[in-house]
């Protein structure tokens, strides 16, 4: 049986919803954050080199990064579902958002949750300092990209109800993340589409039985 080795409060999340989706059978092996550090448990490492979730395992083979784990769910589990016809637009722009989530919109969420935690765990000489140096290096930097990423997602749901085109795809499912993790670190929820799409999702019968199975998820809502 196909396995997902699942982080509380992770990307690996969205695994599972997909999954509730195809209506895949599968199992949950759980890992907590470690409650200072937050980062994932050495335990992963048994399953992975990296130690970093999404990870799943399914039979000898074992597939990291969500992109490749949807890839590879559709091609062995979806049947042709979720995934537009090859030579469509909608195709190109699944495609697209498939790499988009994780190679460009992660990238200054990420800033944004260093540079926000940053200070509280400089010694206690250098706190002033590097509380200032990481608000300049938001408001000078992080700020800006994540606002060109959050006026685009609006932007692009203006077109169309979901990323790809007129059908929810996994697409959606792997933008999920990013969209909810900005309105938790940087406003996104004020943008009117952005917050439709969100609400979209959150209730989808699929979603909302992928968080009983995940437990502790802080961007749902």
């Amino acid at each position: 049986m196909l396995v997902v080795h699942h982080l509380n409060n992770s990307r690996s999340q969205r695994v599972l919803w997909l999954l509730e989706e195809l209506g895949v059978p599968y199992e949950v092996r759980r890992y907590e954050r470690d409650a200072k550090t937050m980062l994932a448990p050495p335990e992963l490492l048994a399953i992975h080199p990296l130690g970093k979730s999404p990870v799943i395992t399914d039979g000898d083979k074992t597939i990291a990064e969500t992109g490749a784990i949807i890839e590879y769910i559709l091609d062995a589990y979806g049947n042709g579902r979720l995934i537009p016809p090859a030579g469509t637009p909608e195709r190109l722009r699944f495609t697209y958002w498939l790499h988009y989530a994780e190679g460009s919109a992660m990238t200054p969420l990420l800033l944004k949750l260093v540079f926000t935690a940053l200070p509280a765990r400089a010694p206690g000489l250098l706190k002033g300092l590097v509380k200032a140096i990481a608000a300049k290096a938001q408001s000078g930097f992080v700020d800006p990209q994540l606002k060109s990423h959050i006026d685009y997602w609006n932007a692009e749901l203006s077109k169309s109800e979901w990323f790809a085109g007129p059908e929810f795809t996994a697409a959606d499912v792997i933008m999920s993340f990013p969209l909810e993790a900005a309105v938790s670190r940087a406003g996104a929820g004020s943008r009117p589409k952005v917050k439709a799409f969100l609400d979209r999702i959150h209730a989808r019968p699929a979603y909302r039985a992928a968080l009983q199975r995940g437990g502790e998820y802080a961007y749902a809502d």
